[in-house]
């Protein structure tokens, strides 16, 4: 006689496989059901998420505006040292003048201040060049200042609108019929959390766009030195004469 099991076995896995289906069909439909009206949350975070979404249109403001000048071209154009070098040794300082003028960025600024005391020792034009560059590389950094304080107090303030969130649910709870419907405490804490997260939202990307411009003045800054330095020590350091030729005599 014929044992029984195989078939038993079988029709188990064909159940588990229906169900699994099931379960898969199914899961688009759950999602639909439990999909979190994000708009409607963050309209409903209170004073907390205003003064977060004006911080992040302050950092959206700075950064677009810091993508626009904190440039090569407005630091360290290409090409300006290499028309600059020859019209400074043929001593053509008009023409000079000029091209620095037209220019504007920071090395023609540098360069100008250079040419004007063009007759200074060498110590004085290079710390007169070397300030004007420091105060132009802080004006810069200054002007990005705004994203460290938009990455610092986002988080703060989301932080505090989440509490004072909870603080109001939890109200809520206490002081109405509601003890036993968790529904109610559970949406009070997820609207309070709703502050944190946009907090969040906001400070990662101002931090990060901070530390992106924080770099790229750095590098700026390093071949700015570098290029006035060599200008400098070409223009107004004196250059190692030639030793002269002895001649040798030998006696007959």
């Amino acid at each position: 006689m014929p044992s029984a099991g195989p078939p038993v076995k079988q029709g188990t896995t064909s159940v588990k496989r229906i169900g699994l289906a099931l379960l898969v069909a199914s899961l688009p439909g759950l999602a639909c059901g439990a999909e979190i009206n994000l708009v409607e949350q963050v309209g409903e975070g209170g004073t907390a998420v205003l003064v977060i979404l004006g911080l992040s249109i302050l950092f959206l403001a700075v950064t677009i505006e810091r993508f626009l000048h904190l440039r090569a071209r407005a630091v360290l154009p290409p090409g300006l040292m290499a028309r600059v070098q020859p019209l400074w040794t043929a001593h053509r300082f008009d023409e000079l003048e000029k091209v620095l003028a037209a220019d504007g960025s920071t090395l023609a600024r540098v360069i100008a201040c250079m040419v004007e005391h063009r007759h200074q020792p060498y110590e004085i034009v290079s710390r007169l060049a070397g300030d004007l560059a420091s105060m132009e590389l802080r004006q810069h950094q200054q002007k990005a200042y705004a994203l460290a304080i938009v990455a610092t107090v986002a988080p703060i303030v989301g932080l505090l609108g989440t509490v004072v969130g909870m603080i109001e649910a939890f109200h809520v709870i206490a002081y109405s019929d509601a003890m036993g419907n968790p529904a109610l405490l559970a949406g009070g804490i997820s609207k309070a959390l709703v502050n944190t997260a946009a907090g969040l939202t906001v400070a990662l990307p101002a931090l990060g766009m901070h530390h992106y411009f924080k770099h790229r003045l750095a590098t700026l800054g390093l071949e700015l030195e570098k290029q006035i330095n060599a200008l400098i020590n070409l223009q107004f350091l004196p250059q190692p004469e030639a030793p002269a030729l002895r001649v040798v005599q030998h006696a007959n």
